[in-house]
């Protein structure tokens, strides 16, 4: 299986985070540098539509990335603290004829002060109808970095529901 991993504003995909995908499948994960390409959404779906990605995973600017990738592809994706409602940094959205795809789980930290998680959920509330099936998980604890331990906990959740 191959899994899209979208980093953050300057984040990368790290060591410990890419083992636990591999279990899964390859992983690929380029370096996105959001602020010097405005159109890096279009540029990941034109670099990966051919390469039979099955899964899109991204956390921040790359959930908001990979929210639009996963329906241009028409993938699953999995969204840590997706930048939906909001961004630091301007990004085209292409016009994406499949506005849906068909599984979203999205993660989102109440503690989180760079990503509001209330906005978050008023942008989903606003998108319903475009969306099949959202599951939404909810950290109390949890701020905007996601730790290696909740990763690997919705990771795993995310393929059990896959499996289901």
């Amino acid at each position: 299986m191959k899994i899209l991993y979208i980093h953050g504003l300057n984040g990368s995909l790290s060591p410990e985070k890419r083992e636990i995908l591999e279990q899964f499948g390859e992983v690929f994960s380029p370096a996105i540098n959001y602020e010097a390409n405005p159109k890096a959404i279009e540029d990941l779906i034109q670099s990966f539509k051919s390469k039979d990605i099955k899964i899109v995973m991204g956390s921040s600017m790359g959930g908001f990335s990979g929210y639009y990738v996963s329906n241009s592809l028409q993938c699953p994706a999995l969204l840590f603290n997706p930048a939906l409602a909001e961004r630091t940094v301007y990004q085209i959205v292409p016009d994406i004829t499949n506005k849906k795809s068909s599984y979203k789980q999205i993660v989102l930290g109440t503690q989180d002060d760079i990503v509001k998680p209330r906005k978050t959920l008023n942008f989903l509330a606003e998108t319903l109808m475009l969306q099949p099936q959202y599951k939404i998980h909810v950290h109390n604890n949890l701020a905007h970095r996601i730790p290696l331990d909740i990763f690997e906990e919705e990771v795993n959740l995310f393929f059990q529901q896959l499996t289901l």
